[in-house]
This record gives structure tokens, C-alpha cells and sequence, in this order.
């Protein structure tokens, strides 16, 4: 009996050491990255959040050691990229460059997006903004912000603005502009930014709602001048350009920015590696001067800032919808 009770005690032991030996290697997570990292960019090459991403891609290739393609994947305004992004394996090797309209905007206007923001993306960080800007026909009899106020008051309705689409950013930003001063626009929709700058400089519409991006090398043509930039704070790409915060109309906002997401439930150590390495490039000194060259400013931020800012986002823009009772074909 005593034998056996050694003989037992002996394999007990041998077993406890053997799970003591392998358990902290099972433990061990599996190495991250060891293959190519997708970045999805939902619009056609050439744009704004194109010309960021293939910025930014190599440089987080070198800091990760493995590539990172850029994969065009246009359509829906940027929604259809969302949703295969939401449909993909949580592994940290396919990410989307989303578009603030497709996350705060579409929900409230589209229905069967396919995707819901809150449930089926991780939050990564943001990446650039561009802030919006009013702008007019040279011709126009009105300087600043407020002069425009003044004159859709005295005039409602003969005044009119375009944008690059009803239910757009660009759209919903004009539609604040006329709640918060208490005037009444006329919305002229266009096919896009540019064919709305190009209605501006014509004089087919007096006014414009557009990003910076869009008015890049046009505005010394003598056709076209900004009266206002939308960002909180006057934007290091206008400098000297007041904002319609400062010009009457206080706590006024819109941009329109990128955000990097993941699918939902990406674990949380790459969450917070991919963080760190994009949150560090877009913190440097080249690529911010890269992203100012073509009308962008950095948006930095932690994971849980970015949920917050698109929660904070998407119920102003549910409000101006509802308000303006804006619709979409």
C-alpha cells in the first residue's frame, strides 16, 4: 500500500510539473503581425482619405514589420467598405479607413445599412480631418459670415447654397448654419464637391458649403472667396480665416475626418499596438506636413476618444436630420 501511495504521489507530481512546464507557453499569444495588414479605403483612388492612407501605410509597414496595402473599395458613400470590414475575421489584418458620414450620418438616414457602428467595429483612432468652409460667389454683396446672416434674414429664400449632395455632410452643415442663425437657405444638391465649387465660381449658386480640399489653388481666381471656416478653432490650413464660432454664430462645428476601425471585438493588445504606431506617425512632424499639402489636418486620438466623438457626432447630425426633415432617394 505504501508503494502505491508513493507510486501515485510520484505521477501527481511528474503531471503538476509538466502543466506548470507548458501552461505559460499555451498562455502565450499568438505573434502579431506575421502577414500583410489590409487597409480598406471605402472611396475610388485619387480622394483626400487615398492619398492619407498611401501617406501613412508605409511608414506603419516599417513600424510593424509586415506591408500594409491599401485596398480601394468604393461605393454607397463609403458604406460598402464598412460592410465587408464588419464581416471580417477579428485578427488585426484588415482595417478600414471610414469616412464620417458613413459613421454618423448614414445611420440615421439609410435603412439596412448593413453595418452598426456600435456593434460591429472596434474604434482604433481617428486619422485626419478637414474642416468645412462657406464659401461665395466673388460677386456676392456680403464679406463675412455675418453679413450673409444679415442678408438671408432681409431676403428668406432667394439666397441659396450648394453642396456636394442632399444628405451629405457638407448639406447637413448648411442646414445648422441656417438653424443656429435663424435664416432660411435654399439647398441646391450637386454630384460631389467639385461640381459645387464650380457652381460658386460660375454665380449659378451665391454660396457653398465644400472642405478645403475642394477649394485648393482656387480661391486667388478672383471668382471665389471663403467667408468662414467650420472648425471650433481657426484651422492651421486658413490661418487668417475666422470661424462662424467667432463670427456669430458660438459652438458652431463641422469637418469632415477618417477614422481607422477594425472589426468588432479585436483584442485588445492589438487594438492598442495598432494605436501606438498610427497615433506616432500622424504625431510626426513629416507626416503632418504631408497631410497639410493636401488640405488635411492629424486627428490623433485613443480608442475610447474616438467612440465618444462619434457617439457625440452622430446624435448632433441625428438632430439637424430630424430638425431640417432631410432625406435621401
Amino acid at each position: 500500500m505504501t508503494r502505491m501511495r508513493s507510486w501515485i504521489l510520484h505521477m501527481v507530481c511528474t503531471g503538476l510539473a509538466v502543466l506548470c512546464v507548458t501552461t505559460p507557453a499555451l498562455a502565450q499569444p499568438a505573434p502579431w503581425p506575421v502577414k500583410p495588414i489590409r487597409l480598406v479605403v471605402p472611396f475610388p483612388p485619387g480622394g483626400s482619405s487615398d492619398i492619407a492612407a498611401r501617406i501613412v501605410a508605409p511608414k506603419l509597414a516599417e513600424r510593424l514589420g509586415q506591408p500594409v496595402l491599401v485596398e480601394n473599395r468604393p461605393g454607397a458613400g463609403g458604406s460598402l467598405g464598412l460592410v465587408q470590414v464588419s464581416k471580417a475575421p477579428a485578427d488585426g489584418y484588415t482595417l478600414v479607413l471610414a469616412a464620417a458620414g458613413a459613421l454618423t450620418i448614414s445611420p440615421s438616414l439609410v435603412k439596412n445599412l448593413g453595418y452598426d457602428v456600435a456593434n460591429d467595429f472596434s474604434p482604433i483612432t481617428g486619422f485626419g480631418a478637414s474642416p468645412f468652409v462657406l464659401i461665395a460667389h466673388d460677386g456676392l454683396a456680403a464679406s463675412n459670415v455675418g453679413e450673409v446672416i444679415k442678408l438671408a434674414r432681409s431676403q428668406p429664400g432667394k439666397l441659396s447654397f450648394g453642396s456636394g449632395g442632399n444628405g451629405t455632410a457638407m448639406h447637413l452643415a448648411g442646414e445648422q448654419m441656417k438653424a443656429m442663425s435663424e435664416s432660411y437657405i435654399l439647398h441646391i444638391p450637386y454630384r460631389g464637391s467639385s461640381p459645387a465649387v464650380t457652381a460658386v465660381m460660375s454665380g449659378e449658386v451665391p454660396l457653398g458649403v465644400t472642405d478645403l480640399t475642394s477649394i485648393a489653388g482656387k480661391t486667388g481666381s478672383g471668382r471665389l472667396k471663403v467667408l468662414g471656416v467650420m472648425s471650433q478653432q481657426r484651422s492651421a490650413l486658413a490661418p487668417d480665416t475666422p470661424t462662424l464660432s467667432e463670427s456669430g454664430l458660438p459652438g458652431f462645428e463641422a469637418s469632415g475626418w477618417f477614422a481607422v476601425l477594425g472589426p468588432a471585438q479585436l483584442p485588445a493588445p492589438i487594438t492598442a499596438r495598432l494605436n501606438k504606431e498610427i497615433t506616432g506617425l500622424l504625431r510626426s512632424s513629416e507626416v503632418r506636413e504631408r497631410f497639410l499639402a493636401v488640405a488635411l489636418e492629424p486627428m490623433p486620438t485613443t480608442p475610447d476618444e474616438l467612440m465618444q466623438f462619434i457617439r457625440d457626432e452622430s446624435t448632433k447630425w441625428a438632430r439637424v436630420i430630424q430638425r431640417a426633415g432631410v432625406r435621401v432617394d
